[in-house]
């Protein structure tokens, strides 16, 4: 489980403010799964999704995340990342293939969640992208309710990373503004899904 305990330059929980939220957030809280679910609520609902904003920046760090308020689901599950990981909660990274037809048609691209490893359940995943019209993820363990049902085509990747692929991490160094990352959505290949 050290892997997912780990800090790294985008997972950086020992920054002063990462490090004042999670304090915070686990304040009088005593079980991992009460922990999780205050850090889930807080970047679901106090993080802006850049997409459903328009917010024309974009950030990746969780330090940035939460100064900015804002980020793609592949942000925001960073920052849930840092949250959970100062708290010794351990948490990996994992993908949905899904079709982006909200943003272009015809046109795949993955979305980030998180797997946090609760002791009384294992790996639990969850997403904290943020609720809107027909979007409803919840923290319900052992239940997962995440943000998207897969329609036909799409897929949930297998695997638990422990840091963001990079892919979508050269996607959001690379990508400034809401009109650049729209079209330039991390995906991946049938090649690399074998």
């Amino acid at each position: 489980m050290d892997k997912f305990l780990k800090e790294s330059e985008l997972v950086n929980y020992s920054h002063a403010t990462i490090q004042s939220l999670a304090s915070n957030l686990a304040c009088g809280l005593l079980l991992d799964e009460d922990i999780a679910k205050a850090c889930f609520l807080y970047v679901r609902d106090e993080i802006n999704h850049s997409g459903d904003f328009k917010d024309n920046i974009t950030t990746y760090k969780a330090s940035d995340v939460l100064k900015h308020k804002t980020g793609w689901c592949y942000a925001k599950s960073i920052l849930l990342a840092a949250l959970l990981r100062a708290n010794n909660i351990p948490t990996g990274f994992c993908y949905q293939r899904l079709s982006c037809s909200e943003y272009e048609k015809d046109v795949y691209c993955l979305h980030g969640l998180n797997a946090i490893y609760l002791k009384k359940y294992g790996w639990y995943r969850v997403d904290a992208r943020g609720n809107k019209e027909e979007v409803d993820a919840q923290f319900i363990p052992p239940k997962e309710k995440l943000a998207f049902e897969l329609q036909e085509h799409e897929i949930d990747l297998p695997e638990i990373y422990e840091e963001p692929l990079d892919v979508i991490v050269n996607a959001l160094k690379n990508n400034k503004t809401y009109d650049e990352m729209i079209v330039n959505f991390p995906d991946i290949t049938q090649k690399m899904l074998s």
